[in-house]
């Protein structure tokens, strides 16, 4: 028997115990189907599902032609006691599951992963699902994710009917999370008292973004600059893609004109964010802007401005990737549960991608190699299952 045999089957028995052990939390999962039409086990449906998307299955049919050609390998860890389901019945199954109960078992197989550290930045942000619109009516698909920025991983994801309901849904989702000694990182749309006070409640910080739609604190905050003494400063430069730009970071922590009992749990900072862009060789104007920011934390102009960059790794690391190495923008999918229980599938994958770091290459690079080379796909499957 030649090494490299007993390499690859002391790594089926790894991915065997690493399954089972993702298995003992999705099997909290209630089966949707009626008895008479289980000719498929539900484990094997859902495990099939999640290795099918780190390999690069972005259909139902993806998913069954993924499974028909490694079957063999399959075999050696699922029962699959009537071979593998059609495309048909992973996209009926995925419609049909609870999604809630879904998305809670993601959130508790995360964190068994994650090592949130004190400091963490924790960005909330939504995403649109495109591409499951019908018949010119937008998408009812919003999702409102949690992103652990030192981690490199997705806490958790609820849904909402539109984008507007966000400010129902951070709630729901801070309550899903553990966050505690973190720093949480909301958009305007969060700028909301019940957010602040959420989050204060679950011992952690915020540093929310602030907008008119917060009419009366905009203009306080900007009375507070304007007439404020002790501000403290840091300027920050970056030089790439041809362009200069320039961020000033301004921060108050003695207010004058919000008042000592503001309704804003909490609340310590005042900070003011002057971004103005340059770009080199070209004729386009320069661009300029101002962004107002409250928060929970005591802290220096130097450390609120990395703390409030850190927010856009949601967009980079998540939202663009799922869009561009996982088509999520591009799917069609919308009957039922199928758009969240999907997305819900990515995110498994993107954290497990993300985690494996003896590959340099991006997300869609990995999820080839692992389609291609059943060794790598091993690895990314058996890390810190």
């Amino acid at each position: 028997m030649s090494i490299s045999y007993i390499i690859l089957i002391i790594n089926i028995l790894n991915t065997l115990k690493a399954t089972t052990e993702l298995w003992s939390i999705f099997s909290q999962i209630d089966d949707p189907r009626s008895h008479i039409n289980k000719l498929h086990k539900l484990e094997d449906i859902l495990l099939i599902g999640i290795i099918s998307v780190i390999c690069a299955a972005d259909t139902w049919k993806n998913m069954e032609t993924y499974a028909k050609a490694k079957e063999g390998f399959l075999h050696s860890f699922l029962d699959l006691p009537n071979g593998i389901p059609s495309d048909d019945t992973f996209n009926r199954v995925f419609s049909s599951i609870d999604s809630e109960q879904f998305e809670a078992c993601f959130i508790q197989w995360v964190s068994h992963l994650v090592d949130l550290t004190d400091g963490e930045i924790i960005p909330i942000d939504g995403k649109t699902i495109r591409g499951a619109k019908s018949n010119g009516i937008k998408s009812p698909f919003h999702m409102v994710s949690a992103w652990a920025s030192n981690n490199n991983m997705v806490l958790g994801q609820v849904k909402v009917s539109e984008k507007s309901n966000e400010i129902t849904a951070i709630p729901k989702l801070l309550e899903l999370i553990a966050i505690k000694g973190c720093v949480v990182t909301i958009d305007a749309m969060g700028c909301q008292q019940g957010i602040a006070s959420k989050i204060i409640e679950q011992q952690a910080d915020y540093i929310l973004a602030v907008k008119e739609n917060q009419k009366q604190l905009y203009q306080d905050i900007q009375d507070e600059f304007k007439f404020g003494e002790n501000i403290q400063t840091h300027l920050h430069q970056d030089l790439d893609h041809g362009r200069i730009e320039t961020r000033k970071c301004s921060v108050l922590t003695n207010f004058q004109f919000i008042e000592q009992d503001s309704p804003w749990e909490g609340l310590k900072s005042i900070i003011k964010i002057e971004s103005k862009r340059e770009f080199k060789n070209t004729n386009k104007p320069i661009e300029t802007a101002t962004r107002y920011y409250i928060s929970s934390l005591m802290g220096g102009a130097e450390k609120f401005q990395k703390n409030i960059r850190l927010h856009w790794t949601i967009e980079n690391k998540l939202h663009w990737v799922l869009d561009v190495a996982f088509s999520e923008d591009a799917s069609r999918k919308r009957a039922g549960n199928a758009a969240q229980n999907f997305s819900v599938l990515s995110k498994i994958a993107l954290n497990l991608l993300k985690n494996e770091t003896s590959e340099k290459q991006g997300i869609k690079g990995k999820r080839l190699k692992c389609a291609y080379d059943q060794s790598y796909l091993l690895k990314v499957i058996n890390l810190k299952v």
